[in-house]
C-alpha cells in the first residue's frame, strides 16, 4: 500500500510539473487532454486511481512519456528493471498485460514496453501526438496489427513499425499466447526541468 501512495504522489508531482512547464491551466490541459478537471484535480492532490488511456492522454498532451510521468529520478548510469517488479498499466480481460519497463533519456526517448495478448485479446489506442513512431517485436505468438483500419499479421520474430498519430489496436492472434516488445519513440520535446 505505502508503495501504492508513493507511486501516485511522484505521479502528482510529475503531472503538476509537466503542467507548469507547458503553462497550461488546469482547465486548459483538461480540455485539451479531454481528461474532467475534477480527475485532473485529484491526480494532482494524489488522489484517484487514473487508468491507461488517461495517463497515455496526458502523456501526450504534455509532450512527455507515460514514464516520465510516473518515474522519480534515476540514480546511476545504468539500470536494470525486472519485468515482475512492475505493475501492468493494462490488463486486459483474459489476462493480456502491458508493462513499462523503461523510457530512455535523452531529447528524443523511447518507451520500452512489454506485452502479453491471449489469443482474441485486443487493445485499442488513441492516435498519438504527431512524430510518435511505434514498433512491434513478437517474440512467441503471432498477433494482428490493426493501423486505419488495414489489419497486419505480426509472427514470432518479426517485427512492425508504424506512425503512432493514427488509430491503432493490438490484437491476439492464433492459438498460443502472443508475446512482444514495444518501443515508443518519441518525438524531441522540452528539456526536462
Amino acid at each position: 500500500m505505502a508503495e501504492t501512495e508513493a507511486a501516485l504522489r511522484t505521479l502528482a508531482h510529475n503531472v503538476r510539473a509537466a503542467r507548469t512547464r507547458a503553462g497550461l491551466s488546469l482547465d486548459e490541459l483538461s480540455r485539451r487532454a479531454q481528461v474532467s478537471k475534477g480527475a485532473l484535480v485529484a491526480l494532482e492532490k494524489a488522489q484517484g486511481n487514473p487508468n491507461f488511456a488517461t495517463l497515455v492522454r496526458l502523456a501526450d498532451t504534455l509532450g512527455v512519456s507515460v514514464s516520465a510521468l510516473m518515474e522519480g529520478r534515476t540514480e546511476g548510469r545504468v539500470r536494470v528493471v525486472s519485468a515482475d517488479t512492475l505493475t501492468p498499466l493494462w490488463t486486459g480481460p483474459h489476462g493480456g498485460e502491458a508493462r513499462l519497463m523503461l523510457t530512455t533519456s535523452g531529447p528524443a526517448p523511447v518507451e520500452v514496453w512489454r506485452w502479453k495478448l491471449e489469443p482474441g485479446e485486443e487493445y485499442p489506442s488513441h492516435p498519438h501526438q504527431a512524430g510518435v513512431v511505434e514498433t512491434v517485436s513478437v517474440t512467441s505468438g503471432r498477433m494482428t496489427l490493426i493501423v486505419d483500419g488495414t489489419e497486419h499479421p505480426v509472427e514470432a520474430g518479426r517485427t512492425a513499425t508504424f506512425d503512432g498519430d493514427t488509430a491503432h489496436t493490438y490484437r491476439g492472434a492464433g492459438t498460443d499466447t502472443c508475446h512482444l516488445i514495444m518501443t515508443v519513440h518519441l518525438p524531441p520535446g522540452p528539456a526536462p526541468a
